[in-house]
């Protein structure tokens, strides 16, 4: 039996993810203990799983080196990669919105000349675009997008949104929703197609586990 592969995203949700598979009956022990390693293993299952940069996750599913991924939406979208998005797992619910100050809330509605910074240019880029049909200019960030429009180099900003406290405390406020955001589950195409039923049992089986927890 080859190994059924997983890519999931370091830090909170790896720790998640981990946790859905172990109630599901897809332990890893290997991952618990404290270790460098940088890919762990499921022998009796035929289980393997790597921890991997979140940016990254779509990349090595797209190319085949792991069947299943775990990672945000926002991620999902900023990469556009070719594979199979399954099912939501309902975690780390936020928003991708427009934010800026109050001012810039008619000038986002009636102006063609609007500067964006952004994290997520692909993202801005479609939202405005093809769905607002609005030409802008978007500059990429890398760091906190909240201060371009504090200091003049943008009119508003598109970033991920939780509880709003950081704009709030920086004079910003949501001004449109892009879309919600959780993480998801995706899967390779070929993989989809060669482990049909492992993977689809797998899937089912998470898909179940959510909707017991959200009863």
């Amino acid at each position: 039996m080859r190994y059924l592969t997983f890519a999931l995203a370091k830090g909170r949700l790896a720790d998640q993810t981990m946790d859905l598979l172990e109630r599901i009956g897809m332990p890893c022990e290997e991952m618990k203990e404290k270790t460098r390693k940088l890919i762990f293993v499921n022998e009796e299952l035929g289980l393997k799983i790597f921890l991997a940069k979140t940016s990254d996750v779509p990349t090595y599913v797209e190319h085949g080196a792991a069947d299943i991924g775990v990672v945000g939406k926002d991620t999902i979208l900023e990469e556009g990669r070719n594979v199979y998005e399954m099912l939501d797992l309902e975690l780390g619910k936020c928003r991708m919105c427009v934010a800026g100050p109050a001012e810039s809330k008619e000038k986002l509605e009636n102006s063609h000349s609007l500067t964006v910074a952004t994290k997520y240019p692909k993202i801005a880029r479609d939202y405005f675009y093809n769905k607002k049909h609005q030409t802008v200019e978007i500059i990429k960030l890398n760091g906190s997008v909240e201060l371009a429009p504090i200091v003049g180099l943008s009119d508003v900003i598109v970033d991920i949104v939780e509880s709003g406290a950081t704009l709030k405390e920086n004079g910003l406020q949501v001004l449109e929703e892009v879309c919600p955001l959780s993480a998801r589950v995706i899967v390779n195409r070929v993989s989809m197609k060669m482990e049909h039923q492992r993977i689809t049992e797998v899937i089912d089986k998470i898909r179940n586990l959510i909707k017991e927890d959200t009863k």
